[in-house]
């Protein structure tokens, strides 16, 4: 009766883990995939509870919290609530399944590549405490930013591809349920190093399981040096182990010694599998065993084995070309202008000496100090201002422009790079100012009528006046007054000049109040 209760006991805490682990990874995928900004109204929240933008953005009852869970239970954080962890395991489970008749030969537990390990660690940390994170490796490794491009990036052309195919079908049955979104694949750089991490996840998860948390992950490495000191973690009891190695096989994190009686609690990442396969319940999920471990001797295995034949190169190689081919097909429908009379040429984005970043940064040095590159903010910004040009979202005009009462990004930013910012406070803040080019301007180029820039001005900054002062029937143009400008880039956006705007917004490094 006392082992079915253990058994019991020891199969919930992995379904439990499961049904948790499965929610909060679909809920920043959600995140990341939707483009309305709906949802994150409800979930934004799994977002701002992640370690690093956590830390970055001062949330201090997240990290404490995270921390006081990683003291009590271990690194379940890194099994539940972390994306990229549950995505490992999601490929690790793939593997489970296509490997499933293989026979297996037992292999020691793995040592622990400490000089890598600790080495990261200390280059994660440092641009952190200098304040510079966003301009460090931390960008590149904090595993909730890797997560946020893998999904934005790469399954977010599919997302709205998906999106549109809706949108065409409920248009036909006069529904408008959906409505269609330009699907925008630009940024090379950033695309390959999104590219590059989901087949680096993919490779460690599929051939050592938490490969990747446990050798690169500095986040791993940090809540691994809390577990040692765990009072709640995985216990193995040496007298009751009767050596099936059933444990060693369905350990994700090669933490586990049967021969020893030792669970490397710095790798074990409390997924539970070996406590739900353990037949003796040997290993527990428990306080300090007051039993010693016997140690004396090693024993000899029994006939299950462990022995991992290689990996499935063609299954990898062909999933990656797969990734690769999807991502290099440009999704976007070409429409027509002017009743398909006429092609119109896209914009180009100008030359700006100083960049633009979103109201509620504060400055451009906020912005890039503390901008991991997650790109969450790109993905909810509804008229593609913010795009991942580059690791960093980039704002630009071509698609769209900065609306004064638009403050999704501000809302959704979990690290404190843009902090959150009412409709007024943003319709007042001067992020630039717009320049203009009178070589460019179609009333000096095309000798005609235009003050587009001027009516849709929505802080009537641009007042038309007589290119000849002392004659009133000259052609009118622009005059911008710097002071009531605020950067948001309705002009540059609808100046109609080709390919580039007559005229275009300069970024300021420190936002002001206007």
């Amino acid at each position: 009766m006392k082992a079915f209760f253990f058994y019991l006991i020891n199969n919930m805490l992995r379904k439990i883990r499961i049904a948790f682990a499965t929610a909060f990874f679909m809920a920043l995928t959600l995140l990341f995939l939707d483009f309305t900004g709906s949802v994150h109204a409800y979930l934004g929240w799994c977002a701002k509870i992640q370690l690093v933008p956590a830390l970055l953005a001062s949330f201090s009852i997240a990290v404490l919290c995270t921390i006081f869970l990683t003291l009590v239970f271990g690194r379940i954080y890194c099994s539940t609530i972390c994306p990229l962890g549950i995505f490992q395991d999601i490929v690790y489970a793939i593997k489970k399944k296509i490997r499933k008749k293989e026979q297996f030969e037992y292999k020691k537990q793995s040592k622990a590549i400490i000089a890598v390990r600790y080495s990261l660690l200390v280059l994660f940390i440092l641009p952190i405490v200098l304040g510079l994170s966003g301009r460090g490796i931390v960008m590149f490794l904090d595993p909730y930013s890797a997560f946020g491009r893998i999904a934005s990036l790469i399954l977010g052309p599919f997302y709205k591809f998906g999106n549109n195919l809706l949108a065409g079908f409920a248009e036909r049955i006069d529904s408008y349920a959906f409505y269609s979104t330009d699907i925008l694949l630009k940024g090379s750089f950033v695309l390959a190093i999104a590219i590059l991490t989901l087949a680096a996840i993919i490779v460690f998860a599929y051939k050592s399981g938490r490969g990747y948390c446990n050798t690169i992950c500095p986040v791993g490495t940090f809540l691994g040096l809390l577990t040692k000191y765990a009072f709640i973690k995985p216990r193995l009891d040496n007298s009751k182990c009767g050596l099936c190695a059933l444990c060693v096989k369905n350990c994700k994190a090669s933490c586990i010694d049967i021969v020893t009686g030792k669970i490397d609690s710095s790798r074990c990442v409390s997924c539970f599998n070996c406590l739900s396969v353990c037949r003796k319940n040997a290993i527990t999920y428990s306080r300090p065993l007051k039993t010693k471990l016997s140690n004396e001797k090693e024993p000899e295995l029994q006939a299950e084995s462990l022995s991992e034949k290689g990996l499935s190169k063609r299954n990898m190689l062909s999933g990656s070309a797969l990734i690769l081919l999807s991502s290099a097909l440009d999704l976007q429908a070409h429409r027509p202008a002017d009743g398909g009379l006429a092609e119109l040429v896209n914009k180009k984005s100008p030359n700006r000496t100083k960049p633009l970043v979103p109201a509620g940064a504060g400055s451009f040095k906020n912005f890039h100090d503390k901008c991991t590159g997650c790109q969450l903010c790109a993905s909810v910004c509804p008229n593609q201002v913010l795009s991942p040009v580059k690791t960093k979202p980039v704002m630009s005009f071509e698609r769209g422009y900065c609306r004064p009462e638009c403050v999704k990004c501000s809302e959704v930013c979990p690290t404190g790079a843009i902090k959150p910012v009412t409709r007024a406070e943003k319709s007042s803040t001067q992020i630039g100012y717009a320049i203009w080019n009178p070589n460019l301007c179609i009333v000096n180029a095309d000798k005609v009528v235009c003050d587009l820039c001027s009516r849709k001005c929505p802080t009537a900054a641009i007042t038309m006046i007589s290119q000849n002062a002392n004659d009133q029937t000259s052609p009118k143009i622009p005059m911008i007054d710097t002071e009531r400008c605020i950067g948001c880039g309705a002009c540059e956006h609808l100046c109609p000049s080709r390919p580039q705007s007559a005229i275009y917004v300069e970024g300021i490094e420190i936002h002001r109040a206007i």
